[in-house]
């Protein structure tokens, strides 16, 4: 440690030892204590002078402990060589220095002895256990040790010193080498002459002496009838205040009245000069007679300490420069070596010296502290410890007052009072506010390094934003200021700083080395680092204006250098951070590298640390760099860049090094790029991201995947069309009404799609698509082979016989004439085909499609899941418009999708497989209604329905052999496709109506009576699938069964209108066109009319067409 270090050390331990001191003395383990003359009670005693030693032997034996023999013991002590080891009441001294004794002998030690328990220090020291002598403590405050070792312990580590060597004041150290406690002395010897000025100083003599305990005291002290002593009241006023100030300062009571008393002494005799323009130093010199003191070597201390303050003052550190040629400066430089050779002169001859060189040191000293320097307004002025640098020191110790001297890492409850006191001193000290505002800073700063005590940061930060900058500052305090300066040694070189720099540069400089390391310094708190970045700009700022720039240019610089500034720090940090991964990584043994590639384990330490610096430190160093997270990202993926290069030029198949390297670092690039991304707007260019040179991860991992994407397809294919190909189409189960190869198809393909991902390279959506657009026209090609194989629907459907007109008994003739086989009709083998069709078998293939629709869309899903996971900025909506069962804004805050690129559901993933199978479904629907009535039920409805006439075969027939085939449909088929099924069937039933009413043949004929029979058989019909509202829909029904409808209308009207219709429908034809038209029929229509017509049963109908169109009779 440092000098500064060493020295605040030394001064903890002092404080500490005195107020142990302190609790001996005033509690119940000593048996008595005796006061030396001239004291009275503790207070009036020097602790730093008595003998610890000696006082723990007295209260070991039980002794009578005598104050006078214990600052002698301690006198004698200080020239004694230096102790290696004490024990309670044994010292062992060394005679030699053992840094001189040579290196340590070769030969083995001696054994050393193990003792029993080993010693312990804790709060209940040996002393209160003493037999002979216990100490008396009440029942109602005893400790249980456990609890007093914990709290021992914690009090231990809140008080140990941090590193105070980088914050070392930068001012020339003085010359006669006065020491904190001198300079804190003299300190409170100035706020008691200031007080004095303003007429605040009291008199020793009235103020009302009483006995006083630390609140150590107050605290351990207790008394033998363990009743608690009132304390008495605290004096309340200036009186108090000062009271508190000597506590705080550490003045004993005796020092604290005999400067009282000089000060009075020396005031009067000068005819009520005000205490604040006498030359202090002097004055108590002459005023304080050497009887005040117990001990002599103190008296002699004390001396030397005013003489040295006046050679500072006045000589090395003078408010008014001194000329060159005033011998004033040499005259008192004689008077005070006079002073010090009286102190070894005899009596008389000393004292005689010592009192002529007083007389001389008024008049030389006076006459250099009263010359008027710049700013004085009267002649009543005394510069004597307001000379740059002694003052800010004096001062300094004034403001350490602030702290609890039992606490130094809280501020005392009078803080404000005590401030405003200390305005008093600036007369004396030269104290301006800037000043104040800066000495301040450096004391709550430095006290704040001492303790670690976050909330003294959080003050000195707030004190440094107090300071006023060169500009806010009045013209005097503007000058006053800059002559505050001070040459201190920079390396091989000397530099001068202002007063505010030489404060503002250590400050800056420790928060620099803080910040240049910030993750290993600050870890997850954020709000220290907060308060040091503020710290730290505000520093540089304030060390910026002292360069005297002029208002634009300082204005101008101002956000560049705090930007660089932070910039310096993200670079620096991260730097060291990604040092300290690589000398990980590199330590790490063979088995450790095995388990992951080094690359990858460097990616994922280098994603933590952005994930950090994302969360912790960025929006921190952000209020400073709007794009802080932005460099970070980029230094950090350029670092990565580095070591990654070779690796990636050295690919060439896919291996275990390369699965494990690649998605490491296309997850650190993707992430950086993220980060990168939030500095811009929409629609703005991002600068960092266009200077990014990518990693080019993908390109290598594409082509791997690609390559590995397209022989797993083609696996697919085969597979289809050898499941396809051995499919009887029968239910998998009762319970699952689809068909065997369905569930092999989507299991190749889950297989598949989990071994796609399961890869874990970078990927992008092209490769994604290339994988689900194979899946895609798999399904597709299942799809049309079910399709396929049903064949054509025309081969349900019988031809239409020829068009012939009404003869009477021609109908009995054709009903009874023998049935010969139909050569249109198809063949065997297609025969054969159509009934290997029944109607369970198409029901499957329906469900299979409906199967097909539901696994896609769960396909989809679980794709769209698995690449969220992968991809999150790819995440959309399922391609078909419904959302899919995970929400869209799930997951992080969304991220700005890369230009050129498409979300899932602009590249339709399983369009194709959705549409060709709507299709299907429809396709078969028909079929299967078809094949149902025109195949199945032909004989009933084709051949049989209104066979001979109406009332002989009516529709009651058909639906009793209907209802059972609908049945049969309703219990095979999947809800969701019944309604369309069902559909199907009513749309075959009625364009099988259509063909006996309109192609029936000679056996069907239909008078005008037969209309309200016909009427009833629809609505039979229809009424049949509505079935009671459970089966379709009315409207549907009544939709689909509209045209029908009219074309029964038909057959109630008279036939001369039917002839009148058909004769204006023809002449709307084209000329030369055929009279017959594919398509629905439509009651309008001539071919309808005209097959009406054909089927009447009236002369004039049979008259007509034999006379238009020679149609046959039979």
């Amino acid at each position: 440690m440092t000098r500064a270090s060493d020295v605040e050390l030394l001064q903890r331990y002092r404080r500490d030892r005195r107020e142990l001191l302190s609790f001996l003395l005033s509690s119940d383990v000593l048996k008595r204590v005796v006061m030396p003359p001239g004291a009275v009670s503790i207070e009036d005693l020097g602790l730093d002078e008595i003998s610890v030693d000696y006082i723990l032997d007295c209260a070991r034996k039980g002794a009578v402990l005598e104050l006078g023999k214990a600052i002698e013991k301690y006198h004698d002590e200080i020239n004694l060589p230096p102790a290696h080891g004490k024990g309670l009441g044994e010292v062992y001294f060394l005679v030699t220095h053992p840094e001189f004794s040579g290196p340590p002998p070769t030969r083995s030690p001696p054994p050393i002895a193990i003792p029993l328990s080993p010693g312990k220090l804790t709060k209940n020291f040996s002393i209160r256990s003493n037999i002979s002598h216990p100490a008396s403590i009440g029942e109602d405050d005893e400790y249980d040790d456990a609890d007093d070792d914990e709290e021992l312990s914690t009090e231990i580590a809140r008080r140990q010193l941090l590193n105070t060597t980088d914050l070392v004041l930068p001012l020339p150290p003085l010359v006669t080498g006065l020491t904190d406690d001198d300079l804190r002395e003299t300190a409170y010897e100035v706020l008691l002459t200031s007080v004095g000025a303003a007429g605040g100083l009291i008199s020793p003599a009235k103020e009302k002496k009483e006995k006083k305990k630390s609140r150590l005291t107050k605290t351990f002290s207790r008394s033998k009838t363990d009743k608690t002593v009132p304390q008495p009241p605290r004096a309340t006023g200036l009186a108090g205040l000062m009271d508190t100030m000597r506590t705080q300062m550490e003045i004993s009571v005796a020092d604290d009245r005999r400067t009282r008393e000089a000060l009075l002494t020396a005031s009067s005799t000068r005819g009520g000069r005000r205490m604040d323009s006498m030359l202090l130093p002097l004055e108590l010199l002459c005023a304080v007679p050497t009887s005040q003191f117990l001990d002599r070597k103190f008296h002699s201390r004390w001396r030397k300490r005013q003489i040295s303050l006046i050679e500072e003052g006045l000589l090395h550190h003078p408010y008014v420069p001194l000329s060159p040629s005033d011998r004033t400066s040499a005259e008192l430089r004689v008077l005070i070596n006079k002073l010090e050779e009286a102190e070894t002169l005899p009596s008389p001859a000393g004292p005689a010296q010592h009192a002529e060189a007083l007389r001389s040191l008024r008049g030389v000293g006076l006459a250099l502290a009263e010359r008027v320097g710049r700013g004085d307004h009267t002649g009543e002025v005394c510069h004597w410890a307001d000379g740059y640098h002694l003052n800010v020191r004096l001062y300094a110790k004034l403001l350490g007052s602030v702290f609890d001297v039992l606490d130094e890492g809280q501020l005392v409850e009078e803080v404000e009072e005590i401030l405003e006191l200390l305005k008093s001193t600036w007369r004396v000290l030269g104290i301006t506010q800037t000043v104040h505002d800066t000495c301040y800073t450096w004391v709550l700063f430095r006290q704040y390094i001492m303790t670690g005590e976050e909330a003294l940061l959080q003050h000195a930060t707030q004190q440094m934003k107090k300071i006023a900058s060169d500009a806010q500052r009045s013209a005097q305090e503007r000058a006053y200021m800059r002559s505050l300066r001070c040459t201190v040694e920079d390396g091989d070189t000397h530099k001068e700083m202002s007063y505010v720099q030489s404060v503002l540069v250590p400050i800056k400089q420790w928060a620099d080395k803080q910040l240049e390391d910030y993750h290993s310094k600050f870890g997850d708190d954020a709000k220290k680092m907060e308060a040091i970045v503020t710290v730290a700009m505000v520093s540089g700022r304030l060390i910026a204006d002292e360069q005297e720039q002029s208002g634009a240019i300082r204005n101008s610089g101002e956000t560049t250098a705090v930007a660089k500034q932070a910039e310096g720090y993200i670079h620096s940090s991260l730097k060291l951070v990604y040092e300290r991964i690589v000398e990980k990584l590199d330590s790490r043994t063979e088995a450790e590298e095995e388990l992951e590639h080094p690359l990858a384990s460097l990616a994922e330490s280098i994603e933590d640390v952005a994930r950090k610096e994302a969360s912790v430190f960025a929006p921190i160093l952000s209020k400073w760099h709007p794009h802080a997270i932005a460099i970070a990202a980029s230094l950090l993926h350029g670092l990565y860049q580095k070591e990654l290069k070779p690796f990636l030029d050295g690919v060439s198949h896919l291996s275990e090094d390369v699965a494990s390297v690649l998605p490491a670092a296309d997850s650190l690039e993707q992430y950086l790029l993220d980060l990168i991304g939030t500095v811009s707007e929409e629609g703005e260019d991002n600068v960092y991201e266009q200077q990014l040179v990518r990693y080019q991860v993908e390109v290598v991992s594409g082509t791997l995947v690609m390559r590995w994407v397209n022989t797993q397809l083609g696996s697919v294919t085969e597979w289809v069309d050898r499941t396809i190909q051995q499919e009887r189409w029968e239910p998998v189960s009762t319970n699952q009404q689809f068909s065997g190869s369905v569930v092999e198809v989507f299991r190749i393909i889950d297989e598949t799609t989990d071994q796609f991902f399961n890869l874990k390279l970078p990927m992008r959506l092209p490769v994604l698509k290339a994988l689900t657009n194979g899946f895609d026209s798999a399904l597709v090609g299942y799809t049309n082979k079910i399709l396929v194989e049903l064949g054509d629907k025309g081969d349900l459907i019988p031809p239409a016989p020829s068009l012939t007109r009404y003869k009477k008994d021609m109908s009995i003739k054709a009903q009874s004439k023998k049935k010969v086989a139909d050569p249109r009709l198809p063949d065997e083998r297609r025969s054969t085909e159509i009934n290997f069709l029944t109607t369970v078998r198409l029901c499957v293939r329906l469900n299979t499609l409906h199967h097909i629709l539901v696994l896609v869309d769960a396909l989809e899903d679980h794709i769209r899941e698995r690449w969220a996971r992968k991809r999150p900025r790819d995440d959309v909506l399922r391609s078909n418009g419904t959302v899919p069962k995970r929400k869209a804004n799930d997951g992080e805050t969304k991220l700005k999708r890369p230009p050129g690129s498409k979300p899932l559901d602009e590249l339709s993933a399983f369009d194709g497989t959705r549409k060709a199978v709507n299709v299907s479904i429809d396709k078969i629907c028909d079929f299967t209604g078809t094949k149902i009535v025109f195949w199945d039920l032909r004989e009933v409805l084709i051949d049989g329905l209104y066979k001979g006439s109406v009332s002989q075969s009516r529709m009651e027939k058909v639906i009793s052999v209907l209802d059972p085939v609908l049945g049969q449909l309703c219990d095979t088929i999947d809800p969701a496709l019944r309604d369309r099924i069902v559909l199907g069937l009513l749309q075959a039933s009625l364009e099988g109506l259509l063909r006996v009413l309109l192609d029936g043949g000679p056996t069907r004929v239909f008078a005008d009576t037969d209309s309200d029979m016909l009427e009833e058989d629809l609505s039979s019909l229809k009424e049949f699938f509505i079935a009671d509202g459970d089966g379709l829909p009315r409207g549907v029904v009544e939709n689909a069964a509209a045209p029908v409808q009219q074309i029964l209308n038909l057959y109630s009207l008279e036939t001369s209108i039917v002839i009148d219709s058909f004769k204006r429908a023809s002449e709307q034809m084209a000329s030369g066109g055929s009279v017959q038209r594919s398509g629905p029929r439509i009651a309008t229509d001539a071919d309808t009319l005209l097959r009406v017509l054909c089927h009447r049963l009236d002369r004039e109908a049979s008259k007509f067409l034999k006379k238009q169109y020679k149609l046959p009779k039979v």
